[in-house]
């Protein structure tokens, strides 16, 4: 049988980042796979050098679009590490339900853009309709759709007053039923069923050995979340469940995303029940000491680290961050490994790939 390569990428259907995929075939079978990064490479982490601390928290938020408020709480996190700072029990409330607004909106759009690759565009266009009430959450309490500027050293640059608390109440109680609906479809439909299961299969050793993270540890079997073994912003004073799977396949890390999903939903209503009266920033702050310090969240694809150090000027010596995307991509040897050629953009969207925030 015949043995050729195929280029897939830079710029190809699984992604809207570009990113090189160089696929051994033989036959319509893939065996062997070569990535190549670095198309995007945007000399972040260098920028962060030459911009003081407060200006950095809207640096970090262009990082990635889809987990861009992330990257500043946790980069907050960091320099309140650093710095000894306590924010408000409120902060730690409100931080709680922007970071759960975007797991939300970015689970969906990822298991949507799943449902267009394997031709059911009707789901598609309803998996976005029903993001489309996230979306307007998002515009209605932060005034964007994307980016929400919700962070700040010390707390947020947010609040809701009565009349948000009551239109957020709606839209999460609006969000319920289509979000069970559409799990019941990603879950038995057979069309979707026969597209995903049994399809880029990551054993749980194989996941261990290579340290992913997110949806794509927990599809393979491993009850690792952040949220739960290190609880940071008020994550410690909320009910959720880490949820798993263990056939470990696409369709496993599709059902594992819609299920976080629908715990933002109750994340955020805990939330709005239990959090308290307060200032939502410190009455002043302290300098930021020379040292160092590391910051850790969940972001929507899996754990986020930050690495800070100080030399006591208003500039950070030294930021690094670590996205899970970097963890991630390399068990795409594993699950392609004997892929048929269509399966390919499946796969590669099944790990929820976010190159922008990568190639810092």
């Amino acid at each position: 049988m015949a043995t050729y390569s195929i280029p897939v990428g830079p710029l190809h259907v699984a992604l809207e980042e570009p990113m090189y995929f160089r696929v051994d075939i033989e036959g319509e079978t893939v065996k062997g796979l070569e990535i190549s990064a670095g198309h995007v490479h945007r000399g972040m982490e260098s920028l962060a050098l030459q911009r003081n601390y407060f200006q950095n928290i809207t640096l970090t938020e262009r990082l990635c679009s889809l987990c861009s408020n992330s990257h500043p709480c946790t980069y907050c996190m960091a320099v309140e590490n650093l710095a000894g700072i306590d924010i408000p029990e409120r902060a730690r409330y409100l931080r709680v339900m922007a970071d759960e607004i975007k797991r939300l909106a970015s689970n969906l759009f990822n298991v949507g853009i799943m449902a267009h690759t394997i031709g059911f565009n009707s789901l598609f266009m309803h998996v976005m309709e029903v993001r489309e009430l996230a979306q307007d959450i998002k515009e209605g309490v932060y005034g964007n759709r994307m980016d929400l500027a919700a962070n700040c050293i010390g707390g947020v640059k947010y609040d809701i007053d009565d009349e948000i608390e009551s239109f957020l109440r709606t839209q999460l109680k609006e969000l319920k039923r289509p979000m069970d609906e559409l799990y019941r479809t990603y879950e038995k439909d057979p069309l979707v069923t026969a597209r995903t299961k049994g399809i880029g299969i990551l054993p749980e050793k194989d996941a261990i050995r290579l340290g992913v993270v997110g949806p794509v540890a927990r599809g393979s079997g491993i009850a690792y979340d952040i949220r739960d073994k290190a609880p940071y912003s008020a994550y410690d004073q909320l009910s959720f469940t880490v949820q798993t799977e263990t056939e470990a396949d696409v369709r496993s890390r599709a059902l594992v995303r819609l299920r976080e999903a629908i715990d933002a939903i109750s994340l955020m209503e805990q939330c709005l029940d239990r959090m308290p009266k307060g200032p939502t920033v410190p009455d002043c702050l302290p300098d930021i000491p020379p040292g160092q310090s590391v910051a850790r969240s969940e972001a929507p694809r899996g754990e986020l680290i930050y690495y800070l150090k100080s030399d006591g000027t208003d500039r950070p010596q030294r930021l690094k961050w670590r996205v899970p995307t970097y963890m991630n991509w390399e068990a795409l040897h594993i699950m392609m490994n004997n892929c048929k050629i269509s399966d390919i953009p499946l796969i590669i969207n099944s790990i929820d790939p976010c190159i922008s925030c990568t190639e810092r």
